[in-house]
């Protein structure tokens, strides 16, 4: 007796390439296991590869390395900014630190970045330019991995966590804002750690909301049993705590970290509002803000607080820092120094010829040039450049706008319809609206295309999940998933070609002028 014919065809018949490959490498437990930690780890490498190799060219100060590298020095020497005689740029370069003064400077950043700079300078001297960038190039590898542990607890899915840590780790702007000594790349990581840690927050603080949700009785459906008026107050939320502390940090790096402080504040207030509706709590908006929220925000805010201030320790129990004497309590003088500081970045508007307004920046018109080599190395023509440019790869800056253009659309298409819309495209929102949205409100400052470099890590999350989107569902048609993986393949492989021409213009290789012209793809990249 023949058996019968089964009912869909062999896997192998009815599955892509990718899938096959996909099921393949995770076909026993060993294998998934080996591949949850080699995919983070061979990001992370070639993120560290791409950033450490040749990192002391040029041996140089570059564009705004001019204050950082001597603001670390005068931190790790005196606890404090100090003022630098002229010059000092020329003769630090060449090891030579004495131009450094003791009097304070003014200056219009918090400490714990150039602290960071500083430790790298600690290890090599202050006349290695290597030391001056080894930890920003560090710290923007681990933001690739940072991204592959974002994208995997928002995804639960290795190529999405495997894409989106791959594009960053491949991208320019990430490439030259990690091999640079300045603030914005150790801002990036700060804010994606702390993002990390609101999403593990959120898992758990769902868990253990969930587990409080009414039951009904024996043959009582569960939606039946009567509903909780109010849900538990919840103070043991160490993810929280770290998040807060995590925020802080990128604030004492650059006050555009308060941002981020505020908008996943509210993701953790509306998310602990739709988690206790879900709980059956039936007066869960006024629990979540009024009950919850004020718990939330001491749990946030008040290490977020505490860690700034630690950051200011070495002006703190010295004597020469910048308005230091101002009081005689330490902190009233901090407040006024402060305070001088806001003043000065309300009003700055000073003209720049890379200056670029936030309006400008999903369209990349005006990258900037980091450094333009004096007299560039030979390069087998008469005519050689040296350039370092902070624009990114174009194909993953266009798509990433786009993801984001489309995660926004969902948004608003599922709020309409009123059909659930989860973190997979809430998330990477709240993180663009946090590093991006505020500088459209100051129209006026001078402002610079390279400070989207704490916008990239939520754009390839973006971009990750759209081009999951666009591979296909499980369930989708056989030759809809295939055409749809094709795409993607197609995609990636033209981002990976982009990122090797681009990279000699990321790194600051000497090439021949035309060759370098054709990288400019629109008149303000030049």
């Amino acid at each position: 007796m023949t058996s019968p014919a089964p009912l869909l065809p062999p896997l192998h018949a009815r599955a892509t390439l990718w899938e096959r490959l996909r099921a393949r490498a995770t076909s026993t437990p060993r294998a998934s296991r080996m591949l949850s930690w080699l995919s983070p780890a061979l990001s992370t490498l070639l993120a560290a590869v791409l950033r450490l190799v040749n990192l002391a060219h040029p041996h140089e100060i570059m564009f705004d390395e001019t204050y950082y590298v001597k603001d670390a020095w005068s931190l790790w020497n005196l606890g404090y900014e100090a003022k630098w005689d002229e010059g000092a740029d020329a003769r630090l370069q060449n090891g030579d630190a004495a131009a450094l003064q003791a009097e304070g400077s003014f200056v219009v950043h918090p400490p714990l970045g150039k602290w960071i700079i500083a430790l790298g300078m600690a290890a090599s001297g202050p006349g290695s330019s290597f030391g001056w960038r080894v930890t920003t190039a560090l710290l923007g590898a681990l933001t690739v991995l940072l991204v592959h542990l974002v994208a995997l607890q928002l995804t639960r899915s290795q190529a999405v966590a495997a894409i989106a840590s791959g594009l960053l780790a491949i991208d320019g702007l990430g490439i030259v804002m990690s091999r640079i000594a300045l603030l914005d790349g150790i801002l990036t990581f700060f804010l994606l750690l702390g993002a990390l840690f609101v999403l593990l927050d959120r898992g758990r603080t769902m868990a253990r909301l969930a587990a409080v949700r009414p039951r009904g009785g024996p043959g009582t459906d569960a939606d039946d049993a009567p509903a909780r008026m109010t849900g538990p107050v919840l103070w043991a939320r160490p993810w929280l705590i770290a998040a807060g502390i995590t925020f802080g940090a990128s604030a004492a790096v650059k006050w555009s970290g308060l941002y981020a402080l505020a908008a996943f504040g509210l993701y953790v207030v509306v998310t602990d509002a739709l988690a206790r509706r879900r709980a059956g709590v039936a007066l869960w908006p006024t629990d979540a803000v009024f009950r919850q929220g004020p718990v939330s925000f001491i749990l946030s805010v008040g290490p977020a607080l505490v860690t700034y201030l630690v950051s200011w320790t070495g002006w703190l129990i010295t004597a020469g820092g910048y308005d230091r004497q101002a009081d005689a309590n330490p902190l009233i003088a901090l407040w006024k120094y402060h305070e001088s500081i806001l003043n000065f970045h309300v009003g700055l508007a000073t003209p720049h010829p890379y200056a670029s307004p936030a309006w400008q920046w999903p369209l990349l018109l005006r990258p900037t040039a980091i450094w333009v080599a004096d007299e560039p190395a030979p390069c087998g023509t008469d005519h050689c450049i040296a350039v370092i440019s902070s624009v990114p790869n174009p194909l993953i800056w266009y798509a990433g706008v786009a993801a984001a253009v489309y995660l926004m659309y969902r948004f608003v298409r599922g709020l309409i319809e009123r059909t659930p819309v989860g973190p997979v495209l809430t998330f990477p929102l709240v993180g663009l609206v946090a590093t991006y949205v505020p500088w459209l409100l100051v129209g006026n400052r001078t402002i610079f295309q390279f400070y989207t470099i704490v916008m990239m890590p939520f754009l390839v999350l973006a971009l990750a999940v759209a081009l999951r989107e666009l591979a296909g569902s499980v369930d989708a048609p056989l030759h809809r998933r295939q055409a749809g993986q094709r795409t993607v393949a197609v995609y990636l492989c033209a981002v990976v070609v982009i990122s090797a021409f681009y990279y000699p213009v990321w790194t600051g290789v000497s090439v021949p002028y035309p060759f370098w012209l054709v990288h400019n793809w629109l008149p303000g990249w030049i």
